[in-house]
C-alpha cells in the first residue's frame, strides 16, 4: 500500500472520526491468520506515515510521541491493508509481524486469559529486546 495510492487524503481525513485529542483506536491483525496482535492508537501523522512507509506507526499516550513500531526493537509491522469499521471511528492494520508485537516478549500483547493465566510461549526476553 502506498499513499500515494489513496484518494485525496483531506477526504480520507475528512470520513474518519478522531477523538477530542486527535487519536483513533488500532486493532492489529495478522494479515495472514488474523490473530490479534496488539492494540494502539493513531494520530493523523501516524495514519499518513503507515501508509507512505506502509509500516506501522502509533502515537503513544504514555510517551506523548509519534512512534514507528520496532523502531527500537526492529520487529516492525509491515502492513499490507487498513480497514475502518462502520463508523469510521476504528482502524484495523493487518500487518506481518517481524518478531514479537508485544513488548513483553510474546507474538501478541494479549498472551493471557483474564484470570492471568499466561496462554502464549515467551518468545523473547524483554531485556533482549530492548537494551
Amino acid at each position: 500500500m502506498s499513499y500515494a495510492e489513496l484518494p485525496d487524503t483531506n477526504a480520507l481525513f475528512a470520513k474518519l472520526t478522531f477523538d477530542a485529542a486527535g487519536l483513533i483506536p488500532v486493532i492489529v491483525q495478522d494479515s495472514a491468520t488474523k490473530d490479534v496482535l496488539m492494540f494502539a492508537f493513531a494520530n493523523r501523522e501516524a495514519v499518513s506515515l503507515t501508509c507512505e512507509t506502509g509500516y506501522a506507526h502509533y502515537f503513544s499516550r504514555s510517551r506523548n510521541k509519534l512512534w514507528k513500531k520496532g523502531e527500537e526493537s526492529g520487529h516492525l509491522q509491515k502492513v499490507h491493508d487498513i480497514l475502518t469499521d462502520c463508523d469510521e471511528d476504528v482502524l484495523i492494520y493487518l500487518v506481518s509481524q517481524e518478531g514479537c508485537a508485544c513488548h513483553e516478549g510474546y507474538r501478541s500483547c494479549f498472551f493471557r486469559d483474564l484470570a492471568g493465566n499466561v496462554i502464549l510461549p515467551r518468545l523473547k526476553d524483554p531485556k533482549d529486546i530492548y537494551r
